[in-house]
């Protein structure tokens, strides 16, 4: 394989194409616009409907896990009251998935690379990735 999974990995945690490791993912300008596809190498980003549906549910879950239960937590242990765990609460399940929404896009890419590297087109004239077309064929 040219490109491996802990590439894929470290791509999709620094928010680049999980192909070439271009940073424009993103349209420029716009913080919530997808590039169809990637400027550089041209992989499709937009794949199908459950790409979108699937970072949002990671993002849902991230931001459950990650920021509203901490505030839960602190707020039954007593470190913080619980008006202010309200409003924290209230602030961050708005704030926490705008601030989050690029990483959950880019990662939920990084998923599906990850379970299906051979998908990628750097892979697609690799020896273990021609087998396979060979036999679909």
């Amino acid at each position: 394989m040219t490109v491996t999974r802990v590439q894929v990995l470290s791509r999709g945690l620094l928010n680049r194409c999980p192909n070439c490791g271009g940073s424009h993912l993103f349209r420029k300008g716009a913080m919530f616009e997808l590039n169809k596809a990637c400027p550089d190498c041209g992989l499709r980003l937009e794949r199908d409907e459950g790409f979108f549906i699937g970072s949002m549910s990671l993002n849902y879950g991230v931001t459950l896990v990650c920021f509203l239960t901490p505030v839960m937590i602190l707020a039954y242990m007593g470190v913080i009251g619980t008006t202010l765990a309200i409003v924290l609460a209230g602030i961050g399940s708005i704030g926490f998935p705008i601030a989050f929404y690029r990483s959950s896009r880019s990662w939920w890419l990084m998923q599906y690379y990850l379970m299906f590297p051979l998908h990628l087109p750097a892979n697609k004239g690799t020896g273990q990735a021609a087998a396979l077309e060979d036999e679909n064929v």
